[in-house]
């Protein structure tokens, strides 16, 4: 595997690399072109060491399944749009019956962008977002932006349904939240990010993350954004960009933990999905009636000083309207 193996006793390959090309090749060529087959096995699903969210951690077996290498990018995006004629959530005007209440200038086609200050600001205040009319997969930044020269990057501002309309196109499916976590840990377990346990091994990005203090503060060359596809180093299943770039869309309800009660070891759940749809809907927000489905792998947001979520175990609710420039997705083919 290309994976960078941690030299910790708690680390294991899931699967051998010989088992790998064994299973890769008893299936044949893939379904479409650019995707992996991940061969499925047992893994350590969640997380007991991060957010609340992530625990328990308990045993999970997935069946073998084919993924995309790669985040759906703006110029595959752009040929399902152009075969189809399909207009994004983005791009439609909402239904004010659906927002009750909602200030007039909101009810206008947009979507929600970032917007960077210049000095540090309290983080519970959540300030650098605006929803910005006229935002959205083709203007990401708003009107006057547009994706020339960003042919290559990931496609943003996608909600729930604009992924799931992509997916029926061509002839895929979103992942569950236990296949797209186990694609991202690439043959490793125990480990706290994709690639081992160091954030940045040898001072190496290995992902489109924030450099700096959030949300003020860039370190990088270039200004905060989604940056191409492929452009950091694979993990061990020869998957791109599972960690950082952009949130992904997964076909599972969320709900605020991953099991109601720890398993026993001998409990080992086999092929496991969410919660029912209106289970997934926030209790603390009763006025809001919108269901929410688990997004993973974190953003070029993600900091080390806030949201620390670009891990494989990290995950996030978001509710299915929602679109915004640090939300794309990628797509699967079971077996």
């Amino acid at each position: 595997m290309k994976a960078h193996l941690s030299k910790k006793n708690r680390t294991k390959r899931l699967v051998s690399g010989s088992e790998k090309s064994k299973f890769q090749g008893n299936l044949g060529r893939p379904p479409h072109k650019g995707m992996v087959w991940i061969p499925g096995g047992t893994f350590l699903m969640g997380s007991d060491h991060h957010y609340p969210e992530e625990r328990p951690s308990h045993q999970v077996k997935i069946d073998g399944f084919w993924i995309d290498h790669s985040p759906v990018t703006n110029r595959q995006f752009q040929r399902f749009i152009k075969e189809t004629g399909y207009i994004t959530m983005a791009e439609r005007s909402p239904k004010p019956e659906d927002y009750p209440g909602a200030l007039p200038e909101l009810l206008v086609p947009g979507s929600l962008v970032f917007q960077q200050p210049n000095f540090p600001v309290e983080l519970n205040q959540v300030s650098w977002w605006a929803y910005i009319p006229g935002a959205n997969w083709r203007h990401p930044e708003g009107p006057g932006s547009s994706i020339k020269g960003r042919e290559n990057h990931p496609v943003v501002h996608i909600a729930c349904e604009d992924a799931e309309a992509y997916a029926v196109w061509a002839g895929k499916t979103l992942p569950t939240e236990a296949q797209w976590e186990f694609a991202a840990r690439g043959g490793l377990e125990g480990t706290a990010y994709a690639w081992g346990d160091e954030l940045m091994p040898g001072g190496r990005m290995m992902a489109n993350f924030w450099l700096g203090e959030f949300p003020w503060q860039n370190l990088k060359t270039h200004r905060p954004g989604t940056t191409p596809v492929a452009l950091y180093p694979p993990n061990g299943y020869g998957l791109y960009d599972m960690i950082g770039n952009v949130w992904e869309w997964t076909q599972d309800w969320y709900q605020d933990h991953h099991l109601g009660r720890k398993p026993k070891s001998c409990c080992i759940l086999d092929n496991p999905r969410g919660c029912h749809k209106q289970e997934s809907i926030d209790s603390r927000t009763p006025e809001i009636q919108i269901p929410r489905r688990v997004l993973k792998g974190g953003s070029f947001l993600c900091a080390s000083n806030y949201c620390r979520r670009y891990r494989p175990s990290a995950r996030h609710a978001e509710m299915i309207d929602t679109s915004a420039c640090h939300i794309g997705f990628r797509c699967v083919v079971n077996a």
